[in-house]
Protein backbone atom coordinates (compact mmCIF):
# COMPACT_ATOMS: atom_id res chain seq x y z
CA UNK A 1 0.00 0.00 0.00
CA UNK A 2 0.84 3.86 -0.41
CA UNK A 3 -0.13 6.88 2.09
CA UNK A 4 0.00 9.76 -0.30
CA UNK A 5 1.12 12.23 1.41
CA UNK A 6 2.62 13.92 -1.74
CA UNK A 7 -1.10 15.04 -2.74
CA UNK A 8 -1.77 16.44 0.79
CA UNK A 9 -3.26 20.19 0.26
CA UNK A 10 -1.84 23.22 0.25
CA UNK A 11 1.50 22.28 0.00
CA UNK A 12 2.07 18.63 -1.34
CA UNK A 13 4.05 16.72 1.03
CA UNK A 14 4.43 15.07 4.72
CA UNK A 15 5.60 18.46 5.63
CA UNK A 16 1.64 19.53 5.52
CA UNK A 17 1.47 17.68 8.65
CA UNK A 18 3.95 18.89 10.80
CA UNK A 19 4.45 22.47 9.26
CA UNK A 20 1.51 24.20 8.80
CA UNK A 21 0.11 22.87 12.28
CA UNK A 22 3.38 24.38 13.92
CA UNK A 23 2.14 27.56 12.22
CA UNK A 24 -1.39 27.37 13.09
CA UNK A 25 0.06 26.29 16.47
CA UNK A 26 2.08 29.35 16.84
CA UNK A 27 -0.65 31.56 16.00
CA UNK A 28 -3.48 29.89 18.00
CA UNK A 29 -0.89 31.75 20.87
CA UNK A 30 -0.60 34.63 19.85
CA UNK A 31 -4.04 35.31 19.12
CA UNK A 32 -5.40 33.98 22.48
CA UNK A 33 -2.75 35.63 24.35
CA UNK A 34 -3.17 38.93 22.78
CA UNK A 35 -7.19 38.15 23.59
CA UNK A 36 -8.40 38.30 20.39
CA UNK A 37 -9.32 34.31 19.61
CA UNK A 38 -10.73 31.75 22.61
CA UNK A 39 -10.89 28.34 22.34
CA UNK A 40 -14.60 27.86 22.32
CA UNK A 41 -14.29 30.66 18.84
CA UNK A 42 -14.85 29.23 15.31
CA UNK A 43 -10.90 28.81 14.16
CA UNK A 44 -11.80 29.74 10.03
CA UNK A 45 -11.73 34.12 12.04
CA UNK A 46 -8.20 33.58 11.61
CA UNK A 47 -8.35 33.43 7.97
CA UNK A 48 -9.53 37.34 8.33
CA UNK A 49 -8.36 40.84 7.00
CA UNK A 50 -8.61 41.42 10.58
CA UNK A 51 -6.01 38.42 12.16
CA UNK A 52 -3.95 39.62 8.73
CA UNK A 53 -3.15 42.45 10.39
CA UNK A 54 -2.25 41.25 13.47
CA UNK A 55 -0.17 38.95 12.52
CA UNK A 56 1.65 41.02 10.15
CA UNK A 57 3.19 42.84 13.14
CA UNK A 58 5.36 39.21 13.74
CA UNK A 59 7.44 37.11 11.12
CA UNK A 60 8.35 33.43 11.03
CA UNK A 61 11.88 31.75 9.49
CA UNK A 62 12.55 28.55 8.53
CA UNK A 63 15.86 26.31 7.14
CA UNK A 64 14.54 24.24 4.63
CA UNK A 65 15.54 21.58 1.58
CA UNK A 66 12.57 22.60 -0.40
CA UNK A 67 9.26 20.95 0.75
CA UNK A 68 9.20 22.12 4.42
CA UNK A 69 9.94 25.50 3.68
CA UNK A 70 7.02 25.08 0.84
CA UNK A 71 4.72 24.62 3.92
CA UNK A 72 5.62 26.81 6.37
CA UNK A 73 5.92 29.54 3.79
CA UNK A 74 2.32 29.26 2.33
CA UNK A 75 0.50 28.72 5.78
CA UNK A 76 2.22 31.78 7.14
CA UNK A 77 1.93 33.97 4.40
CA UNK A 78 -2.01 33.47 3.80
CA UNK A 79 -2.03 33.78 7.63
CA UNK A 80 -0.08 37.19 6.90
CA UNK A 81 3.17 36.63 8.90
CA UNK A 82 6.57 38.10 7.44
CA UNK A 83 8.25 34.37 6.70
CA UNK A 84 11.76 33.89 4.95
CA UNK A 85 13.04 30.54 4.13
CA UNK A 86 16.60 29.81 4.16
CA UNK A 87 17.22 27.66 1.38
CA UNK A 88 20.11 25.29 0.91
CA UNK A 89 21.46 24.64 -2.57
CA UNK A 90 19.72 21.50 -2.81
CA UNK A 91 16.76 23.00 -2.76
CA UNK A 92 14.81 22.77 -6.70
CA UNK A 93 14.20 26.33 -8.22
CA UNK A 94 10.57 25.83 -8.66
CA UNK A 95 10.05 25.58 -5.31
CA UNK A 96 11.78 29.14 -4.61
CA UNK A 97 10.00 30.52 -6.99
CA UNK A 98 6.58 29.22 -5.70
CA UNK A 99 7.64 30.55 -2.24
CA UNK A 100 7.87 33.97 -3.98
CA UNK A 101 5.17 34.26 -5.65
CA UNK A 102 3.34 33.88 -2.12
CA UNK A 103 5.17 36.74 -0.80
CA UNK A 104 7.66 34.89 0.99
CA UNK A 105 11.19 35.96 1.06
CA UNK A 106 13.70 33.18 0.17
CA UNK A 107 17.34 33.26 1.15
CA UNK A 108 19.78 31.21 -1.05
CA UNK A 109 22.63 29.74 0.23
CA UNK A 110 25.20 27.42 -1.54
CA UNK A 111 26.00 24.94 0.87
CA UNK A 112 24.10 22.69 2.60
CA UNK A 113 21.03 21.96 4.69
CA UNK A 114 22.81 22.71 7.89
CA UNK A 115 23.63 25.99 7.41
CA UNK A 116 20.24 27.38 5.52
CA UNK A 117 19.15 26.10 9.61
CA UNK A 118 21.45 28.22 11.23
CA UNK A 119 21.15 31.04 9.41
CA UNK A 120 17.71 30.68 10.08
CA UNK A 121 18.16 30.32 13.76
CA UNK A 122 20.39 33.57 13.39
CA UNK A 123 17.62 35.28 12.20
CA UNK A 124 15.23 34.51 14.70
CA UNK A 125 18.02 35.04 17.79
CA UNK A 126 17.80 38.68 16.34
CA UNK A 127 14.21 39.46 16.48
CA UNK A 128 12.13 38.85 19.22
CA UNK A 129 9.13 38.98 17.07
CA UNK A 130 10.51 35.79 14.75
CA UNK A 131 9.54 32.59 15.61
CA UNK A 132 12.38 29.87 14.20
CA UNK A 133 10.23 26.40 13.17
CA UNK A 134 13.14 24.32 14.13
CA UNK A 135 13.14 20.93 12.08
CA UNK A 136 15.83 19.81 14.27
CA UNK A 137 15.02 20.44 17.53
CA UNK A 138 11.21 20.87 17.40
CA UNK A 139 8.54 18.78 19.40
CA UNK A 140 5.21 20.77 17.24
CA UNK A 141 6.52 19.87 14.26
CA UNK A 142 7.05 16.42 15.68
CA UNK A 143 3.46 15.80 16.92
CA UNK A 144 2.15 17.40 14.00
CA UNK A 145 3.38 14.26 12.11
CA UNK A 146 2.43 12.13 14.88
CA UNK A 147 -1.10 12.94 14.55
CA UNK A 148 -1.13 10.60 11.08
CA UNK A 149 -0.61 7.46 13.22
CA UNK A 150 -3.85 8.34 14.60
CA UNK A 151 -5.82 8.49 11.19
CA UNK A 152 -4.11 5.80 9.73
CA UNK A 153 -5.24 3.63 12.02
CA UNK A 154 -8.69 4.88 11.40
CA UNK A 155 -7.98 4.45 7.73
CA UNK A 156 -7.34 0.77 8.51
CA UNK A 157 -10.81 0.28 10.71
CA UNK A 158 -12.41 1.64 8.14
CA UNK A 159 -11.25 -0.50 5.71
CA UNK A 160 -11.13 -3.70 7.41
CA UNK A 161 -7.32 -4.16 7.97
CA UNK A 162 -6.13 -5.67 11.01
CA UNK A 163 -3.06 -5.32 12.53
CA UNK A 164 -1.85 -7.65 14.94
CA UNK A 165 1.01 -10.13 16.19
CA UNK A 166 -0.06 -12.82 13.83
CA UNK A 167 -0.44 -9.59 11.23
CA UNK A 168 2.45 -7.45 11.40
CA UNK A 169 2.41 -3.86 9.59
CA UNK A 170 5.54 -2.73 7.76
CA UNK A 171 6.16 1.02 7.14
CA UNK A 172 9.03 2.46 4.47
CA UNK A 173 9.95 5.87 5.53
CA UNK A 174 11.94 8.17 3.67
CA UNK A 175 14.25 9.72 5.80
CA UNK A 176 16.42 13.21 5.86
CA UNK A 177 16.97 15.19 8.78
CA UNK A 178 14.45 12.60 10.76
CA UNK A 179 11.71 15.23 12.02
CA UNK A 180 9.23 13.61 9.83
CA UNK A 181 9.63 10.21 9.67
CA UNK A 182 10.45 10.26 13.22
CA UNK A 183 7.21 11.58 13.87
CA UNK A 184 4.97 9.42 12.14
CA UNK A 185 6.74 6.38 13.42
CA UNK A 186 6.14 8.08 16.84
CA UNK A 187 2.53 8.10 15.89
CA UNK A 188 2.38 4.27 14.67
CA UNK A 189 4.06 2.99 17.44
CA UNK A 190 1.41 4.89 19.72
CA UNK A 191 -1.57 3.65 17.67
CA UNK A 192 -0.35 -0.11 16.82
CA UNK A 193 2.09 -0.81 19.24
CA UNK A 194 4.88 -3.34 18.70
CA UNK A 195 2.73 -4.68 15.94
CA UNK A 196 4.23 -1.75 13.64
CA UNK A 197 7.67 -1.98 12.27
CA UNK A 198 9.26 0.93 11.01
CA UNK A 199 11.71 1.35 8.66
CA UNK A 200 13.98 4.06 7.45
CA UNK A 201 15.17 5.26 3.77
CA UNK A 202 18.24 7.43 2.85
CA UNK A 203 19.82 8.19 0.26
CA UNK A 204 23.37 6.27 -0.25
CA UNK A 205 24.96 10.11 -0.46
CA UNK A 206 22.94 11.39 2.47
CA UNK A 207 22.48 8.45 5.15
CA UNK A 208 22.63 10.85 8.31
CA UNK A 209 20.14 8.99 10.20
CA UNK A 210 21.73 5.31 9.99
CA UNK A 211 24.80 7.01 10.90
CA UNK A 212 23.96 8.99 13.34
CA UNK A 213 21.94 6.25 15.44
CA UNK A 214 24.60 3.62 14.55
CA UNK A 215 27.79 5.20 16.06
CA UNK A 216 25.56 6.99 18.84
CA UNK A 217 26.68 10.30 17.97
CA UNK A 218 23.37 11.62 16.48
CA UNK A 219 23.90 14.77 15.70
CA UNK A 220 27.87 15.11 16.91
CA UNK A 221 28.53 13.55 13.50
CA UNK A 222 27.87 13.90 9.53
CA UNK A 223 28.13 12.11 6.36
CA UNK A 224 30.77 14.81 5.44
CA UNK A 225 32.85 13.57 8.56
CA UNK A 226 33.21 10.24 6.73
CA UNK A 227 34.06 11.56 3.31
CA UNK A 228 30.03 11.12 1.95
CA UNK A 229 29.27 14.56 -0.10
CA UNK A 230 25.74 14.64 0.40
CA UNK A 231 24.66 15.46 -2.90
CA UNK A 232 21.91 13.51 -3.91
CA UNK A 233 18.50 14.55 -6.35
CA UNK A 234 16.41 13.20 -3.21
CA UNK A 235 16.38 17.15 -2.46
CA UNK A 236 14.13 16.42 0.75
CA UNK A 237 16.60 14.13 2.15
CA UNK A 238 19.95 15.81 1.35
CA UNK A 239 20.74 16.24 5.19
CA UNK A 240 24.43 15.60 6.21
CA UNK A 241 23.65 15.62 10.08
CA UNK A 242 20.21 14.11 11.58
CA UNK A 243 18.32 15.36 14.33
CA UNK A 244 19.41 14.61 17.28
CA UNK A 245 16.33 14.91 19.59
CA UNK A 246 14.63 12.66 16.63
CA UNK A 247 17.63 10.19 17.12
CA UNK A 248 17.71 10.05 20.33
CA UNK A 249 13.82 9.47 21.14
CA UNK A 250 13.44 6.97 17.98
CA UNK A 251 16.18 4.52 17.91
CA UNK A 252 15.13 2.05 19.79
CA UNK A 253 11.55 1.98 18.05
CA UNK A 254 13.18 1.98 14.54
CA UNK A 255 13.38 -1.97 13.20
CA UNK A 256 16.30 -0.48 10.67
CA UNK A 257 17.64 1.74 7.84
CA UNK A 258 18.77 1.25 4.44
CA UNK A 259 20.18 3.30 1.57
CA UNK A 260 19.56 3.47 -1.84
CA UNK A 261 21.47 5.20 -5.32
CA UNK A 262 19.20 7.98 -6.48
CA UNK A 263 19.05 6.07 -9.77
CA UNK A 264 17.17 3.68 -8.02
CA UNK A 265 15.13 6.15 -6.63
CA UNK A 266 14.27 7.52 -10.49
CA UNK A 267 13.57 3.96 -12.02
CA UNK A 268 11.47 3.39 -9.47
CA UNK A 269 9.54 7.45 -10.06
CA UNK A 270 9.10 5.69 -13.55
CA UNK A 271 7.64 2.59 -12.80
CA UNK A 272 4.72 3.86 -10.57
CA UNK A 273 4.09 6.23 -12.89
CA UNK A 274 3.63 3.64 -15.53
CA UNK A 275 2.01 1.37 -13.82
CA UNK A 276 -0.06 3.60 -11.39
CA UNK A 277 0.07 6.46 -13.03
CA UNK A 278 1.27 8.37 -9.65
CA UNK A 279 3.70 10.71 -10.01
CA UNK A 280 6.25 11.34 -7.02
CA UNK A 281 9.18 13.58 -6.76
CA UNK A 282 12.43 11.10 -6.52
CA UNK A 283 12.81 10.86 -2.25
CA UNK A 284 9.03 10.24 -2.36
CA UNK A 285 10.19 7.06 -3.75
CA UNK A 286 12.62 6.35 -0.94
CA UNK A 287 10.21 3.68 0.81
CA UNK A 288 9.65 1.42 -2.45
CA UNK A 289 12.20 -1.04 -2.36
CA UNK A 290 11.44 -1.36 1.71
CA UNK A 291 9.42 -4.68 1.38
CA UNK A 292 12.32 -6.19 -0.66
CA UNK A 293 14.95 -5.33 1.61
CA UNK A 294 13.07 -6.22 4.81
CA UNK A 295 11.51 -10.14 2.93
CA UNK A 296 15.55 -10.84 1.98
CA UNK A 297 17.11 -9.64 5.54
CA UNK A 298 16.83 -13.62 6.90
CA UNK A 299 18.81 -12.82 10.29
CA UNK A 300 16.45 -9.58 11.17
CA UNK A 301 13.20 -11.72 10.11
CA UNK A 302 14.83 -14.84 12.67
CA UNK A 303 15.18 -12.84 14.89
CA UNK A 304 12.11 -10.51 15.43
CA UNK A 305 10.22 -14.66 14.74
CA UNK A 306 8.31 -13.66 11.69
CA UNK A 307 7.33 -17.25 10.56
CA UNK A 308 6.35 -17.24 6.32
CA UNK A 309 2.73 -17.64 8.19
CA UNK A 310 3.17 -14.27 9.37
CA UNK A 311 4.76 -12.70 6.55
CA UNK A 312 1.47 -14.40 4.52
CA UNK A 313 -0.63 -12.00 6.49
CA UNK A 314 1.67 -8.61 6.71
CA UNK A 315 0.68 -5.51 5.66
CA UNK A 316 3.86 -3.26 3.94
CA UNK A 317 3.14 0.47 3.54
CA UNK A 318 5.38 2.71 1.78
CA UNK A 319 4.64 6.32 2.94
CA UNK A 320 5.16 8.51 -0.45
CA UNK A 321 6.02 11.93 1.22
CA UNK A 322 5.35 14.65 -1.43
CA UNK A 323 5.41 15.30 -5.21
CA UNK A 324 1.59 16.65 -5.50
CA UNK A 325 2.83 19.71 -6.76
CA UNK A 326 5.93 19.39 -9.41
CA UNK A 327 5.70 20.79 -12.16
CA UNK A 328 4.60 18.78 -15.24
CA UNK A 329 8.04 20.17 -17.00
CA UNK A 330 9.78 19.14 -13.70
CA UNK A 331 8.50 16.10 -13.83
CA UNK A 332 8.98 15.28 -17.25
CA UNK A 333 12.77 15.85 -16.57
CA UNK A 334 12.07 13.25 -13.57
CA UNK A 335 11.41 10.89 -16.26
CA UNK A 336 13.97 11.10 -18.30
CA UNK A 337 16.54 10.82 -15.55
CA UNK A 338 14.84 6.94 -15.35
CA UNK A 339 16.64 6.02 -18.53
CA UNK A 340 14.31 3.21 -19.17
Amino acid sequence: MVKLDAYLPVSGSIKARGGIYEVLFHAESLAVKAGLLSYQDDYSKLHSDEFRQFFSQYSIAVGSTGNLGLSIGIISATLGFKVSVHMSADARQWKKDRLRAHGVNVVEYQSDYSLAVEKGREEARSDPLCHFVDDENSTNLFLGYAVAGERLKAQFDESGIDVSADKPLFVYLPCGVGGGPGGVAFGLKLAFGDNVHCIFAEPSHSPCMLLGVHTGLHDAVSVQDLGIDNVTAADGLAVGRASGFVGRAMERLIDGYYTLHDQEMYELLSLLAKTENIHLEPSALAGMPGIQRVLSAGSYLKRMDFTPEKLNNATHLVWATGGGMVPEEEMAKYLEMAGV
